[in-house]
Protein backbone atom coordinates (compact mmCIF):
# COMPACT_ATOMS: atom_id res chain seq x y z
CA UNK A 1 0.00 0.00 0.00
CA UNK A 2 1.12 3.60 -0.62
CA UNK A 3 1.48 5.43 2.70
CA UNK A 4 1.35 9.19 3.15
CA UNK A 5 3.85 10.10 5.85
CA UNK A 6 2.78 13.03 8.03
CA UNK A 7 5.30 15.54 9.34
CA UNK A 8 5.28 14.22 12.91
CA UNK A 9 6.28 10.86 11.41
CA UNK A 10 9.49 12.25 9.91
CA UNK A 11 11.28 10.91 13.01
CA UNK A 12 10.55 7.28 12.24
CA UNK A 13 12.82 5.09 10.12
CA UNK A 14 12.39 1.37 9.65
CA UNK A 15 9.40 -0.27 11.27
CA UNK A 16 7.40 -3.47 11.21
CA UNK A 17 3.66 -3.11 10.70
CA UNK A 18 1.73 -5.25 13.18
CA UNK A 19 -2.04 -5.60 13.30
CA UNK A 20 -2.25 -8.23 16.04
CA UNK A 21 -1.67 -5.61 18.77
CA UNK A 22 -4.66 -3.46 17.86
CA UNK A 23 -6.92 -4.73 20.60
CA UNK A 24 -4.31 -5.45 23.29
CA UNK A 25 -1.88 -2.53 23.24
CA UNK A 26 -2.41 0.23 25.81
CA UNK A 27 -2.35 3.36 23.64
CA UNK A 28 -0.01 6.20 24.60
CA UNK A 29 0.45 9.66 23.12
CA UNK A 30 3.21 9.39 20.54
CA UNK A 31 2.51 5.82 19.47
CA UNK A 32 3.02 5.42 15.72
CA UNK A 33 0.45 3.71 13.55
CA UNK A 34 -0.86 3.35 10.03
CA UNK A 35 -4.34 4.86 9.77
CA UNK A 36 -6.87 4.39 6.97
CA UNK A 37 -8.90 7.48 6.03
CA UNK A 38 -12.63 6.67 6.22
CA UNK A 39 -14.43 9.98 5.73
CA UNK A 40 -13.25 13.53 5.04
CA UNK A 41 -14.38 16.24 7.44
CA UNK A 42 -12.54 19.19 8.96
CA UNK A 43 -9.10 18.14 7.72
CA UNK A 44 -9.15 17.82 3.94
CA UNK A 45 -5.35 17.80 3.83
CA UNK A 46 -2.51 17.03 6.19
CA UNK A 47 1.08 18.23 6.38
CA UNK A 48 3.53 15.67 5.07
CA UNK A 49 7.14 15.04 6.09
CA UNK A 50 8.42 17.44 3.40
CA UNK A 51 6.34 20.24 4.93
CA UNK A 52 3.77 20.32 2.14
CA UNK A 53 0.06 20.19 2.82
CA UNK A 54 -1.40 17.42 0.68
CA UNK A 55 -4.98 16.47 -0.01
CA UNK A 56 -6.21 13.21 1.51
CA UNK A 57 -8.99 10.95 0.29
CA UNK A 58 -11.05 8.09 1.72
CA UNK A 59 -8.97 4.96 1.32
CA UNK A 60 -5.64 6.73 1.85
CA UNK A 61 -3.24 5.35 4.45
CA UNK A 62 -1.43 7.77 6.76
CA UNK A 63 1.61 7.25 8.97
CA UNK A 64 0.71 9.33 12.01
CA UNK A 65 0.72 9.29 15.80
CA UNK A 66 -1.77 9.23 18.62
CA UNK A 67 -1.94 12.48 20.57
CA UNK A 68 -4.09 14.83 22.64
CA UNK A 69 -5.16 18.31 21.56
CA UNK A 70 -6.29 21.45 23.37
CA UNK A 71 -7.58 24.16 21.05
CA UNK A 72 -10.36 26.49 22.17
CA UNK A 73 -11.06 27.61 18.60
CA UNK A 74 -10.80 24.10 17.15
CA UNK A 75 -11.03 20.60 18.66
CA UNK A 76 -10.50 19.24 22.14
CA UNK A 77 -9.45 15.62 21.73
CA UNK A 78 -7.76 12.77 23.56
CA UNK A 79 -5.90 9.51 23.13
CA UNK A 80 -8.55 6.86 23.81
CA UNK A 81 -8.22 4.39 26.68
CA UNK A 82 -9.14 1.54 24.33
CA UNK A 83 -9.23 1.36 20.57
CA UNK A 84 -12.57 2.44 19.05
CA UNK A 85 -13.74 1.59 15.55
CA UNK A 86 -13.53 5.26 14.58
CA UNK A 87 -10.78 7.77 15.32
CA UNK A 88 -10.39 11.40 14.32
CA UNK A 89 -7.65 13.60 12.90
CA UNK A 90 -7.08 16.19 15.63
CA UNK A 91 -4.27 18.12 13.96
CA UNK A 92 -2.99 18.52 10.41
CA UNK A 93 0.54 17.58 11.44
CA UNK A 94 -0.53 13.97 11.89
CA UNK A 95 -2.17 13.84 15.33
CA UNK A 96 -4.93 11.26 15.80
CA UNK A 97 -7.30 10.77 18.74
CA UNK A 98 -10.98 11.10 19.60
CA UNK A 99 -12.77 14.48 19.56
CA UNK A 100 -14.36 15.35 22.90
CA UNK A 101 -15.60 18.89 22.17
CA UNK A 102 -15.31 21.57 19.51
CA UNK A 103 -15.85 25.27 19.09
CA UNK A 104 -19.42 26.08 18.04
CA UNK A 105 -18.05 27.67 14.87
CA UNK A 106 -17.46 24.07 13.79
CA UNK A 107 -20.88 22.81 14.87
CA UNK A 108 -21.79 21.70 11.36
CA UNK A 109 -18.33 20.36 10.56
CA UNK A 110 -17.34 16.83 11.55
CA UNK A 111 -13.76 15.72 12.12
CA UNK A 112 -12.03 13.66 9.47
CA UNK A 113 -12.56 10.01 10.41
CA UNK A 114 -9.87 7.34 10.32
CA UNK A 115 -9.30 3.87 11.73
CA UNK A 116 -6.15 2.20 12.96
CA UNK A 117 -4.86 -0.33 10.44
CA UNK A 118 -1.87 -1.39 12.52
CA UNK A 119 0.94 -0.25 14.81
CA UNK A 120 4.49 0.57 13.74
CA UNK A 121 6.83 -1.63 15.78
CA UNK A 122 10.56 -2.09 16.20
CA UNK A 123 12.48 -5.31 15.63
CA UNK A 124 11.55 -6.49 19.14
CA UNK A 125 7.85 -6.13 18.35
CA UNK A 126 7.36 -3.06 20.57
CA UNK A 127 5.21 -0.16 19.39
CA UNK A 128 7.47 2.74 18.44
CA UNK A 129 6.79 5.95 20.35
CA UNK A 130 7.77 9.30 18.87
CA UNK A 131 8.71 11.17 22.05
CA UNK A 132 12.46 11.90 22.10
CA UNK A 133 12.83 9.20 19.43
CA UNK A 134 16.50 9.19 18.37
CA UNK A 135 16.98 12.48 20.26
CA UNK A 136 19.10 13.13 23.32
CA UNK A 137 16.91 14.40 26.14
CA UNK A 138 18.54 17.22 28.11
CA UNK A 139 17.30 17.66 31.67
CA UNK A 140 16.13 21.16 32.55
CA UNK A 141 18.69 23.26 34.38
CA UNK A 142 17.59 26.78 33.48
CA UNK A 143 21.07 27.52 32.18
CA UNK A 144 21.16 29.49 28.96
CA UNK A 145 23.38 31.75 26.88
CA UNK A 146 21.10 33.85 24.66
CA UNK A 147 18.49 36.16 26.14
CA UNK A 148 15.03 34.59 26.10
CA UNK A 149 11.97 36.63 25.12
CA UNK A 150 8.71 34.89 26.03
CA UNK A 151 5.52 35.58 24.04
CA UNK A 152 2.27 34.70 25.84
CA UNK A 153 -1.34 35.73 25.35
CA UNK A 154 -4.83 35.90 26.77
CA UNK A 155 -6.24 33.16 24.53
CA UNK A 156 -5.67 31.12 21.40
CA UNK A 157 -5.58 33.48 18.39
CA UNK A 158 -4.79 36.54 20.52
CA UNK A 159 -1.72 37.27 18.37
CA UNK A 160 1.11 35.53 20.25
CA UNK A 161 2.79 34.11 17.16
CA UNK A 162 2.51 37.35 15.20
CA UNK A 163 3.94 39.29 18.14
CA UNK A 164 6.80 36.81 18.41
CA UNK A 165 7.43 36.86 14.66
CA UNK A 166 7.59 40.60 14.27
CA UNK A 167 9.58 41.06 17.47
CA UNK A 168 12.07 38.65 15.91
CA UNK A 169 11.91 40.72 12.73
CA UNK A 170 12.64 43.92 14.62
CA UNK A 171 15.67 42.37 16.29
CA UNK A 172 16.92 40.78 13.06
CA UNK A 173 16.74 43.98 10.96
CA UNK A 174 18.79 45.71 13.64
CA UNK A 175 21.59 43.19 13.31
CA UNK A 176 20.77 40.60 15.99
CA UNK A 177 20.93 36.83 15.49
CA UNK A 178 17.56 35.44 16.50
CA UNK A 179 16.28 31.93 17.17
CA UNK A 180 12.68 30.89 17.76
CA UNK A 181 11.08 28.18 19.88
CA UNK A 182 7.43 27.22 19.98
CA UNK A 183 7.45 25.36 23.26
CA UNK A 184 3.87 24.08 23.48
CA UNK A 185 0.95 23.37 21.16
CA UNK A 186 -0.03 20.78 18.55
CA UNK A 187 2.26 19.68 15.72
CA UNK A 188 2.02 21.98 12.68
CA UNK A 189 4.85 24.09 11.32
CA UNK A 190 2.96 27.19 10.11
CA UNK A 191 3.90 29.32 13.13
CA UNK A 192 7.61 28.57 13.04
CA UNK A 193 7.72 29.14 9.28
CA UNK A 194 6.25 32.63 9.79
CA UNK A 195 9.00 33.48 12.27
CA UNK A 196 11.63 32.07 9.92
CA UNK A 197 10.30 34.25 7.11
CA UNK A 198 10.53 37.23 9.45
CA UNK A 199 14.28 36.75 9.81
CA UNK A 200 14.97 34.17 12.53
CA UNK A 201 18.09 32.14 11.73
CA UNK A 202 16.76 28.92 13.23
CA UNK A 203 13.25 27.88 14.29
CA UNK A 204 12.34 24.87 16.42
CA UNK A 205 9.42 23.40 18.30
CA UNK A 206 8.39 20.45 20.47
CA UNK A 207 7.64 18.33 17.40
CA UNK A 208 11.37 18.36 16.55
CA UNK A 209 11.70 16.10 19.58
CA UNK A 210 8.86 13.83 18.49
CA UNK A 211 5.98 15.28 20.50
CA UNK A 212 2.68 15.32 18.56
CA UNK A 213 1.44 17.84 21.11
CA UNK A 214 2.28 19.00 24.62
CA UNK A 215 -1.28 18.87 25.98
CA UNK A 216 -1.32 16.66 29.10
CA UNK A 217 2.48 16.38 29.15
CA UNK A 218 4.08 16.63 32.57
CA UNK A 219 5.87 19.79 33.64
CA UNK A 220 9.18 17.94 33.65
CA UNK A 221 8.66 16.76 30.08
CA UNK A 222 8.01 20.31 28.89
CA UNK A 223 10.91 21.74 30.87
CA UNK A 224 13.21 19.13 29.32
CA UNK A 225 11.84 19.98 25.85
CA UNK A 226 12.70 23.61 26.60
CA UNK A 227 16.25 22.87 27.71
CA UNK A 228 16.87 20.45 24.84
CA UNK A 229 15.70 22.96 22.22
CA UNK A 230 17.53 25.84 23.90
CA UNK A 231 20.79 23.90 23.94
CA UNK A 232 20.41 23.19 20.22
CA UNK A 233 21.16 26.88 19.55
CA UNK A 234 24.54 26.78 21.32
CA UNK A 235 26.65 26.52 18.16
CA UNK A 236 24.69 29.19 16.28
CA UNK A 237 25.89 32.24 18.23
CA UNK A 238 22.29 33.38 18.80
CA UNK A 239 21.73 36.72 20.58
CA UNK A 240 18.03 36.30 21.36
CA UNK A 241 15.64 33.35 21.48
CA UNK A 242 12.03 34.43 21.02
CA UNK A 243 9.77 31.73 22.46
CA UNK A 244 6.02 31.25 22.26
CA UNK A 245 3.81 29.25 24.59
CA UNK A 246 0.55 28.25 22.90
CA UNK A 247 -3.01 28.99 24.04
CA UNK A 248 -3.97 31.40 26.83
CA UNK A 249 -2.45 31.96 30.24
CA UNK A 250 -5.22 29.94 31.93
CA UNK A 251 -4.47 26.80 29.90
CA UNK A 252 -3.08 24.04 32.13
CA UNK A 253 0.46 23.67 30.77
CA UNK A 254 0.85 27.40 30.18
CA UNK A 255 -0.24 28.16 33.71
CA UNK A 256 2.08 25.70 35.42
CA UNK A 257 5.05 26.99 33.42
CA UNK A 258 4.29 30.61 34.25
CA UNK A 259 3.94 29.74 37.92
CA UNK A 260 7.19 27.76 38.01
CA UNK A 261 9.91 29.87 39.61
CA UNK A 262 12.81 28.07 37.94
CA UNK A 263 11.25 28.36 34.48
CA UNK A 264 10.50 32.06 34.88
CA UNK A 265 13.99 32.68 36.23
CA UNK A 266 15.29 31.55 32.82
CA UNK A 267 13.18 34.20 31.02
CA UNK A 268 14.59 37.69 30.41
CA UNK A 269 11.59 39.48 28.89
CA UNK A 270 7.86 38.75 28.65
CA UNK A 271 5.47 39.98 25.94
CA UNK A 272 1.69 39.76 26.27
CA UNK A 273 -0.82 39.61 23.40
CA UNK A 274 -4.52 40.23 23.72
CA UNK A 275 -7.57 40.44 21.49
CA UNK A 276 -9.21 43.36 23.29
CA UNK A 277 -8.64 45.98 25.96
CA UNK A 278 -10.53 44.25 28.78
CA UNK A 279 -8.69 40.94 28.42
CA UNK A 280 -5.43 42.88 28.27
CA UNK A 281 -6.17 44.71 31.52
CA UNK A 282 -7.40 41.64 33.36
CA UNK A 283 -4.67 39.43 31.92
CA UNK A 284 -1.98 41.77 33.21
CA UNK A 285 -3.64 41.78 36.64
CA UNK A 286 -3.48 37.97 36.77
CA UNK A 287 0.15 37.95 35.64
CA UNK A 288 1.01 40.60 38.21
CA UNK A 289 -0.57 38.41 40.91
CA UNK A 290 1.80 35.65 39.74
CA UNK A 291 4.75 38.02 40.04
CA UNK A 292 5.29 38.35 36.29
CA UNK A 293 6.28 41.71 34.83
CA UNK A 294 5.23 42.35 31.24
CA UNK A 295 7.70 44.38 29.18
CA UNK A 296 5.24 45.35 26.48
CA UNK A 297 1.88 44.45 25.02
CA UNK A 298 0.83 43.74 21.44
CA UNK A 299 -1.49 41.33 19.62
CA UNK A 300 -4.84 41.60 17.87
CA UNK A 301 -5.92 44.43 20.16
CA UNK A 302 -3.41 46.74 18.51
CA UNK A 303 -5.27 46.51 15.19
CA UNK A 304 -7.69 49.04 16.71
CA UNK A 305 -6.46 52.48 17.86
CA UNK A 306 -9.62 52.74 19.96
CA UNK A 307 -8.84 49.55 21.88
CA UNK A 308 -5.31 50.81 22.52
CA UNK A 309 -6.77 54.04 23.96
CA UNK A 310 -9.18 52.08 26.16
CA UNK A 311 -6.31 50.03 27.52
CA UNK A 312 -4.05 53.02 28.12
CA UNK A 313 -6.67 54.72 30.28
CA UNK A 314 -6.08 52.00 32.88
CA UNK A 315 -2.57 50.69 32.36
CA UNK A 316 0.79 52.27 31.49
CA UNK A 317 2.41 49.13 30.04
CA UNK A 318 3.92 50.06 26.64
CA UNK A 319 1.90 48.97 23.61
CA UNK A 320 3.32 48.33 20.14
CA UNK A 321 1.61 47.63 16.85
CA UNK A 322 2.94 45.04 14.42
CA UNK A 323 4.33 47.80 12.19
CA UNK A 324 6.25 49.23 15.14
CA UNK A 325 7.61 45.83 16.19
CA UNK A 326 8.92 44.97 12.74
CA UNK A 327 11.12 48.06 12.54
CA UNK A 328 12.55 47.52 16.01
CA UNK A 329 10.76 50.24 18.01
CA UNK A 330 10.36 47.84 20.94
CA UNK A 331 14.01 46.78 20.87
CA UNK A 332 15.21 49.17 23.61
CA UNK A 333 12.80 47.48 26.03
CA UNK A 334 14.58 44.21 25.23
CA UNK A 335 18.00 45.67 25.93
CA UNK A 336 18.78 45.84 22.21
CA UNK A 337 20.45 48.74 20.45
CA UNK A 338 20.59 49.13 16.68
CA UNK A 339 23.67 47.06 15.88
CA UNK A 340 23.69 48.05 12.24
CA UNK A 341 23.57 51.75 13.13
CA UNK A 342 26.41 51.25 15.61
CA UNK A 343 28.49 49.47 12.98
CA UNK A 344 27.84 52.28 10.50
CA UNK A 345 28.84 54.93 13.06
CA UNK A 346 32.05 53.06 13.87
CA UNK A 347 32.88 52.87 10.16
CA UNK A 348 32.29 56.61 9.72
CA UNK A 349 34.45 57.43 12.75
CA UNK A 350 37.30 55.24 11.45
CA UNK A 351 37.12 56.93 8.06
Amino acid sequence: MKIKKTIISSHIGDYVLKTDLNLTHKIKAGDFGIFEVLEIGRHENVQMEDGRNRIIFPGDFLLATFGDRYATAQFEGYVPDSLPEELHILGAGGVVGVVHSKNSALKDIEPTKVRLYGYCCNAEGEVINSKFLNKKRVAFTGNKNPKVVLSIGSTMDSGKTTTAAFTARGLAVCGYRVGFIKLTGTCYTKDRELVYDCGALSVKDFSDLGFPSTFLCSKQEILDIYQTLLDSFIDLDIDYVVMEIADGILQKETMFLLQDENFMHSIDYVLFSSGDSLSAIHGLQILNDWGIKIDFLSGRMTMSPLLIKEFQQYNLTPVFTIDELMVGKANPLLGAKDKQASMLNNTLIKN
